[in-house]
């Protein structure tokens, strides 16, 4: 990979990574677009450990707050609340967990493609909107329940699908279950730290059986952009969330589809 490339997708996980349009939609269209072989391996385990370290930096507090709930005694409501946060982000990831798990090359194989990612573009940006539209803005993350969190984890296992991202569809499940825009969309980046560290694992995994070589200088200035990138971008979505809502999300979605559909047919 060249410096350029590196750097601009780096960049480009980093902020879609948790933005509501689909990280890997992007990642196939720069390639496309530029006419760059796909970026390999060990680029998408710096790219994938970089936003890992994005989330659990910037929800530092919240992991904290678990781990410290999970390893003692809960004393106070507060310590019950933070255990029964921890279960539903494990048990949300399950469904993604297992269905990744045990078809690693069906995506890979029948459904990279621009066809694909121009249309779940185009329909899952109109169920974010349709979602948010429609839905009361009441519900806290404090609320969430069993319920709640089974059907927004069977929700994500829908986003290894390209196009279809997966923090645009967990926001949109918890949309039409009530919970308002600013939670939706933190258990979406909570419930993100399971999903990348499984896949930056397996990463980890195939490049240890000698099936991709290291470059360790671009390996770690892809961790590092995708890093920061991925860090800021959760900073400004949040507070974007908070001033215009989804809105804006909804229409860059509807006209990227449409620019693709256009290209394709």
């Amino acid at each position: 990979m060249t410096l350029v490339q590196i750097i601009v997708l780096a960049l480009i996980q980093g902020l879609t990574e948790f933005l509501p349009v689909s990280s890997s939609a992007h990642l196939i269209l720069g390639s496309v677009v530029f006419g760059w072989p796909d970026q390999g391996l060990v680029f998408d385990v710096a790219t994938h450990l970089g936003t890992l370290v994005a989330v659990l930096v910037y929800f530092r507090r919240d992991w904290l707050d678990m781990a410290g709930a999970c390893l003692k005694p809960p004393v106070t409501p507060t310590d019950r609340q933070h255990r029964r946060m921890f279960a539903w982000i494990v048990l949300a990831s399950v469904p993604a967990l297992l269905i990744g798990g045990l078809a690693p090359d069906f995506v890979e194989k029948y459904l990279r493609d621009v066809t694909v990612l121009a249309w779940t573009t185009v329909g899952f940006g109109v169920l974010l909107g349709v979602a948010d539209r429609i839905s009361p803005k009441q519900r806290t993350i404090e609320s969430l329940g069993l319920r709640d969190a089974l059907l927004i984890g069977l929700a994500q296992a829908c986003a290894l699908v390209p196009g279809v991202s997966r923090s645009g569809i967990t926001i949109t499940a918890g949309r039409f279950l009530g919970l308002s825009p600013d939670a939706a969309a933190r258990f979406s980046f909570l419930m993100a730290v399971p999903i990348i560290a499984a896949a930056g694992t397996f990463g980890v995994y195939r490049v240890a059986l000698g099936q991709a070589g290291i470059d360790w200088l671009q390996f770690a200035l892809a961790l590092g952009l995708s890093f920061l990138a991925g860090w800021g971008c959760i900073a400004a979505f949040m507070a974007l969330l908070r001033r215009v809502g989804l809105l804006p999300f909804v229409v860059y979605r509807l006209l990227l589809g449409a620019a693709l559909l256009w290209i394709i047919y």
